[in-house]
């Protein structure tokens, strides 16, 4: 590209001004070197997820990284003073950003897997936004708005949560004898349009389309600007096929409302998993009256829906008191299949953090269940990790330049005019701690309390003095604990506030037989095996430590009870994504008593039980004993990246259920 034409894209661009740290600064940083969590497995983690291709051509290393994040982030904040005529003090920002940039290399504080990995590239500064935010939520009045907004999103990375409130009114098979011919364009914007058209035939009396999928790029072609590998048609001839089916089935009174919605949903979800860019994550929000929700993953009532039920957790809304009365019901249905989870709106919409009064307008919730959201909202988080500041003082300062990142991003617009319009009233963004569990058998519940009580006044008070220079409202709200997942392992601390499975473990990597990084970790020596459930496809095995912290198994759901409880009260204005874990055969009775005691006084949580039904072989995360992981240890090699590259970012396929980062 000439020097024309950048400066025309740049014209165009969403962020026009830059930032960039000063030469001798990054000469600097480039000379230290990182300590990446768990020994050998958070350093690869960082290479397989989030190093990225530089512009001219050779492999990011953790030094680059930070640079990239620190040069976007700074770059946002710039250009918002620029654009509205504000104050703009070079010589103090390169300052600032010195010690931002520190910080974050020492890994005190990081942003979310979606800004470690986007912030910073050409696509934020075209784009805006929307590929910054870690989650988002939509109503679904309007089902084909609410399928195009959530197939949007999730093709920028974005979990997306929804509710069943389609009233399903007016809806008809459309004449298909006489279709229209519509080529579908080789973009995002070509695949959403494309299933918008399709719903709109049933609900909107649209014309009947003959899609053409011969423009989409084939299998294995690259994808500019995003990154990753296009997927070929076949996702989205699945998907076409998928909701005309549930759409005809409606019609035709085989389902009801709530199945269609569910069903519609989650199979964009699938698509966008098998487009193999980003991996996707959904909540679907029911009624506690919905018989129909709550038997949506009963696969003996609805095996069809084995295929894309994956997809979302499903979470009951609780509104009124007297939707309290059905815990004992719920109840039964956790100790069954481990659903629903639980959404207390009552607590989300009168308190910021519990017993501080504070409208929210929100009324529905992210995948993970840790940020309540209106319709079409979006929230960035970032993370500050307790274990990794040695001193109190590190802790708030971590906190401190966590909240410049995440008020920063939420400065960006995104590209869609309806979240746009919460966004500039909200600027909501979450502050989350991971490590809690570590910190909190480290220090004691009161040192914790303390800490937490002093650190939310100082996140409040950035937040209020960013949003003042900024001229923009200060953020609703600030703080969450968010479940964490791959950022916590380049950490090498607990998932946020969950107590490790394991103290020793085995923890499993997957990557692609043609990726560079499955060459390079074979060539090293580290252990590995061919997958058993996917082709072309290597499994790779690292031994780790999780720490004095005590595991998940010693833990009664009781005290986890107390301790999410204690969060939402002393940290979170946001919600705590918790999954309680429960012996079945100890505690599954006492089910009902502790959603009686703790569901009024928390805003969401999800429950498990702790079972080696369903383990498989070469599952992520297996436990060892400690002889085992000794000698796994000493055998372990160490890995040269010097020669790593050309590789943009993969996800694994695999998650957890208290881990859904992205």
């Amino acid at each position: 590209m000439s020097l024309e034409d950048k400066e025309v894209v740049r014209s165009k661009a969403v962020v026009k001004e830059r930032f960039h740290l000063k030469e001798a600064f990054c000469n600097k940083i480039l000379s230290k070197k990182a300590e990446f969590g768990f020994g050998g497995f958070g350093e690869a983690t960082y290479y397989r997820t989030y190093s990225r291709i530089k512009p001219d051509g050779t492999q990011e290393h953790w030094p680059d990284t930070v640079i990239r994040v620190i040069n976007g982030v700074m770059s946002i904040r710039k250009n918002h003073y620029v654009l509205n005529r504000l104050s703009w003090d070079e010589t103090k920002w390169q300052l600032y950003a010195k010690k931002l940039a520190m910080t974050m290399f020492d890994m005190k504080w990081l942003p979310p897997g979606r800004g470690l990995w986007i912030m910073g590239t050409e696509y934020v500064y075209e784009r805006g936004g929307a590929a910054l935010n870690n989650c988002g939520a939509v109503d679904t009045t309007d089902l084909s708005l609410a399928a195009d907004w959530t197939m949007d999103m999730l093709m920028c990375g974005v979990g997306v949560g929804f509710n069943t409130v389609w009233k399903g009114e007016n809806v008809a098979i459309p004449d298909k004898s006489r279709p229209v011919p519509y080529v579908i364009p080789d973009s995002k914007e070509g695949w959403v349009a494309s299933v918008r058209l399709l719903i709109d035939s049933y609900t909107k009396g649209g014309a009947w389309f003959e899609f053409d999928y011969s423009k989409i790029r084939p299998e294995g072609s690259p994808i500019h600007g995003f990154g990753g590998t296009a997927s070929g048609p076949a996702p989205l001839k699945e998907l076409h096929e998928r909701t005309e089916n549930y759409l005809d089935s409606y019609c035709k009174g085989e389902i009801d409302q709530t199945r269609c919605v569910v069903d519609v949903m989650n199979a964009i979800g699938a698509c966008i998993v098998a487009g193999n860019v980003r991996r996707s994550a959904e909540i679907s929000l029911g009624s506690v009256d919905d018989m129909t929700f709550l038997e949506l993953k009963d696969y003996t009532k609805n095996p069809e829906r084995a295929e894309i039920g994956w997809m979302s957790n499903n979470t009951v809304v609780l509104e009124k008191k007297e939707d309290f009365e059905k815990l004992p019901m719920i109840a039964k249905h956790i100790r069954d299949n481990g659903e629903p989870g639980i959404m207390n709106l009552i607590n989300v919409q009168k308190y910021a953090r519990y017993g501080e009064q504070s409208e929210d307008r929100a009324w529905l919730t992210n995948p993970c269940s840790e940020i309540p959201l209106e319709s079409f909202e979006l929230c960035n988080l970032a993370e500050v990790f307790p274990a990794r500041c040695t001193k109190e003082e590190e802790f708030y300062e971590a906190l401190e330049f966590a909240t410049f990142y995440a008020s920063t991003v939420a400065l960006l617009p995104t590209h869609r005019p309806e979240t746009n319009t919460i966004i500039v009233r909200n600027r909501r963004i979450g502050v989350s701690l991971s490590g809690a569990a570590d910190i909190l058998d480290e220090l004691g519940a009161t040192e914790l309390t303390r800490r937490l009580r002093k650190g939310y006044k100082l996140v409040r008070a950035v937040n209020h003095e960013l949003a003042a220079e900024a001229g923009v409202p200060a953020s609703v709200r600030v703080t969450t604990v968010k479940p964490s997942g791959t950022i916590s392992q380049l950490v090498g601390v607990s998932s946020g506030m969950h107590f490790p499975t394991f103290q020793y473990a085995i923890r499993r990597m997957r990557v692609g037989n043609t990726s560079r990084i499955c060459e390079l970790l074979k060539a090293a020596g580290i252990p590995y095996e061919d997958d058993r459930y996917s082709a072309n496809t290597t499994v790779f095995e690292f031994p780790i430590d999780q720490g004095k912290t005590r595991k998940a198994t010693s833990v009664s759901a009781w005290e986890q009870f107390s301790f999410l409880a204690m969060l939402q009260r002393e940290w979170s204005d946001n919600m705590v994504s918790c999954t309680i874990y429960f012996d079945p055969k100890t505690e599954g009775a006492q089910i009902e008593n502790m959603l009686a005691l703790f569901a009024p006084v928390i805003k969401s949580v999800s429950m498990l039980p702790h079972t080696d039904t369903g383990a498989y072989v070469q599952m992520p995360y297996e436990g060892i004993s400690k002889e085992e992981y000794e000698a796994r240890l000493t055998r372990m090699p160490s890995i040269d990246w010097s020669d790593f590259g050309v590789s943009n970012g993969i996800e694994s396929r695999f998650c957890t259920n208290d881990s859904c980062e992205l």
